[in-house]
C-alpha cells in the first residue's frame, strides 16, 4: 500500500497518474462510498482512494469515540493490504492534509480533521511508500 498526501489541489492526482498507467478510481468526490472499491476494482489495475475525509464524516454519526472509528479505518487498512497482497496489485490512498491552518470552531469539523489526522498517521505507518506533495512536486518520505 502506498500513501500519497498534500493538500488542496497540490497535484496528488497527476502523481498517482504519472506513477500508474491504469487505475480504478474510488473517489468520495464522485459520489463513491469507500466499500465500493471491492466492486470497482478492476483485474490488473492500481486501486486509487480518494476522499477520507468525506468518509469519515458519516462515522461521526455512528460512534462518539474517535478511537473506534480510528480502529475501523486502521481494520480497513489492513483488509486492503491483505487484498493487495492477493491481487498482486497496488494500492494507492491519496489523502488530503487537513491538519495546517486554523482550527475549525464547529466540534465536527474539528473531529473530522483529528481523525484524519491520526488515520493519516496510521497510512503511513502502515503504507511501504509515503509521498508528500505541494505545488505539483513530490517527496518521498517513506
Amino acid at each position: 500500500m502506498q500513501l500519497v498526501i498534500g493538500g488542496a489541489f497540490s497535484g496528488k492526482r497527476k502523481i498517482v497518474r504519472e506513477r500508474s498507467e491504469t487505475c480504478s478510481w474510488v473517489s468520495a468526490y464522485n459520489g463513491n462510498m469507500v466499500e465500493d472499491w471491492r466492486t470497482q476494482w478492476l483485474e490488473g489495475t492500481t486501486l486509487v482512494l480518494e476522499g477520507w475525509e468525506q468518509w469519515i464524516a458519516p462515522s461521526l454519526k455512528k460512534s462518539e469515540n474517535n478511537d473506534d472509528i480510528r480502529k475501523e479505518f486502521k481494520a480497513l487498512f489492513q483488509t486492503l493490504i491483505e487484498e493487495e497482497e492477493k491481487r498482486n496489485n497496488k494500492i494507492v490512498l491519496i489523502m488530503l492534509d487537513i491538519g495546517k491552518g486554523i482550527v475549525p470552531v464547529e466540534k465536527d469539523e474539528r473531529r473530522i480533521r483529528d481523525i484524519a489526522g491520526w488515520i493519516g498517521q496510521d497510512a503511513a505507518q502502515l503504507a511501504v511508500q509515503v509521498d508528500y506533495v505541494w505545488n505539483g512536486l513530490s517527496r518521498r518520505l517513506k
